[in-house]
């Protein structure tokens, strides 16, 4: 990607967070980002391929942030818990993620490809999840009753949730924080 299409991803990102997808302007993007519309077509070929690379950019982004600090975590629990706690951090980058993410969300009710889009993007997410709570419960470090699929679609909707409570300002960012972690411990038991 050119750093001219990364500065254009960026202010879409922006702009989506801010604003929303359904009434977003490709003008607006192009004086967000300081270029041209032209150029902007160009690189996207139109709104819509505008808007499938910025939702492809928004969930790389969300990757390199939880993948890059939960690969330093030990124990697939610790990863688990570390990936889904990065959803919530004071961080400008994740906060524009969670916004856009959550817009690209209520669009996706009245979109049906951006529904597939969001629906494939879950379950990569909850797949991730799912995996790292069956290698803690092969290492015994969860129960090995709980069903991973169900804990891992459960606790990655209460991460969305509890950033959503968050943004809005009606939960703490301390308080999700820790309510996200006695979740995992209910989920995935305590810790032997």
């Amino acid at each position: 990607m050119s750093s001219r299409q990364a500065l254009i991803l960026e202010a879409a990102a922006r702009l989506v967070a801010r604003r929303g997808v359904r009434g977003l302007r490709v003008d607006e993007v192009a004086a967000e980002a300081g270029v041209s519309t032209g150029l902007i077509y160009y690189h996207f070929t139109d709104r819509a391929g505008l808007m499938q690379h910025t939702w492809e950019f928004v969930n790389e982004r969300a990757e390199r942030y939880t993948q890059s600090a939960t690969d330093a975590a030990a124990d697939p629990r610790t990863r688990l818990e570390e990936m889904l706690l990065l959803e919530l951090q004071d961080a400008p980058d994740v906060i524009e993620n969670s916004t856009a993410w959550s817009e690209f969300r209520a669009s996706a009710v009245f979109s049906p490809e951006l529904a597939g889009q969001v629906r494939e993007a879950t379950a990569g997410w909850t797949g991730d999840a799912e995996e790292l709570i069956r290698q803690a419960q092969k290492l015994g470090d969860a129960a090995p009753e709980i069903v991973a699929a169900d804990a891992a679609e459960r606790l990655t909707s209460l991460v969305e949730g509890l950033s959503e409570r968050w943004l809005a300002g009606s939960l703490p960012l301390d308080r999700a924080r820790a309510l996200l972690r006695g979740a995992v411990n209910l989920e995935l038991g305590a810790r032997p």
